[in-house]
């Protein structure tokens, strides 16, 4: 199991204690940070995002543990499929925030796909990604080294990879399409409604993670003898750093924000209802306050 040419092995490095610990900390941080934004706020949507935070978090565990028996199974297998995993889950949640803005800014007849279709169709192909990279990551872990099982673990992950790419790739799209098509709209909503703001963050978290897959399928493509799986910096440069990343970057512009303003909006009216009627109330307020100034005059 642990010999070397082109033979199955679990590591053809040396695991870095350092970089595993640091990273661990570092996703364990913005987990539990990311646990007390969604319970404060009630965003709920959010739940997959979390574990997804927790699959990266105990994944890197593991890479502690293979840091110092990196002949295990059980740790090897632990930081494979987690983190091979965890961005599934961050994108389970991340289909779900479009549906939200789009619902936030009264925007589905600008939709590619309706929005109730929209978070169906993607989660779907989510899930389906998700469990072929499972099962493809259970596949390799139970072929105690058989080549012939690793690769066929190997091809369905790479199954799961590309349908992940594909309907993340559609995602981004579908997120683009309706951003331009609803420009006008867009622009005429009040200022106080911070839609824009996590589009943009959809946009480069999506990014992060397509850069993210991208890799990994390229990893997978090479084999276990492969450039890119002889030299764990890429592992850390092309997974750890951008997921950390986007796990950072949905810290600072939390999307449970996105749940709070569409309950303001429910108690309050459409976002243009809300800015046709600020509108029409102010030369009202204006009069008022002219009427009410000039009274004096007539008494």
């Amino acid at each position: 199991m642990a010999g070397g040419g082109d033979d199955f092995v679990y590591y053809r490095y040396d695991p870095s204690f350092a970089a595993a610990a640091i990273f661990t900390v570092l996703f364990l941080i913005t987990t539990i940070l990311h646990m007390y934004q969604s319970f404060q706020k009630r965003s709920w949507f959010l739940i997959p995002f979390i574990i997804g935070g927790w699959f990266e978090t105990i994944g890197y565990m593991g890479r502690i543990i293979s840091a110092k028996d990196k002949l295990s199974l059980g740790p090897y297998v632990m930081q494979t499929l987690l983190l091979l995993l965890g961005p599934a889950l961050f994108a389970a949640s991340i289909y779900m925030i479009l549906g939200r803005i789009i619902l936030l800014t009264d925007g589905e007849r600008f939709s590619l796909i309706r929005r109730t279709w929209l978070t169906k169709i993607f989660v779907s192909g989510d899930v389906l990604s998700f469990f072929m990279q499972g099962a493809g990551g259970g596949i390799m872990s139970s072929g105690d080294g058989d080549e012939n099982v690793t690769k066929v673990g190997e091809r369905v992950i790479i199954g799961g990879l590309f349908v992940q790419l594909f309907f993340f790739g559609f995602f981004a799209v579908a997120a683009g399409i309706f951003q331009y098509r609803g420009r006008a709209h867009l622009n005429k909503i009040a200022k106080d409604v911070a839609w824009k703001k996590h589009l943009y963050v959809l946009y480069i978290v999506s990014i992060l993670i397509l850069i993210r897959s991208v890799f990994r399928v390229v990893e997978y493509l090479q084999g276990n003898d492969g450039y890119l799986l002889r030299h764990e910096a890429f592992l850390y440069i092309f997974d750890a750093v951008l997921m950390l990343a986007v796990m950072a970057i949905m810290n600072v512009v939390y999307p449970g924000d996105i749940a709070i303003m569409l309950k303001e909006r429910s108690d309050t009216g459409s976002v243009l209802e809300l800015e046709r009627q600020e509108c029409l109330n102010y030369p009202a307020a204006r009069r008022e306050g002219s009427i009410q100034q000039t009274r004096p005059l007539f008494q």
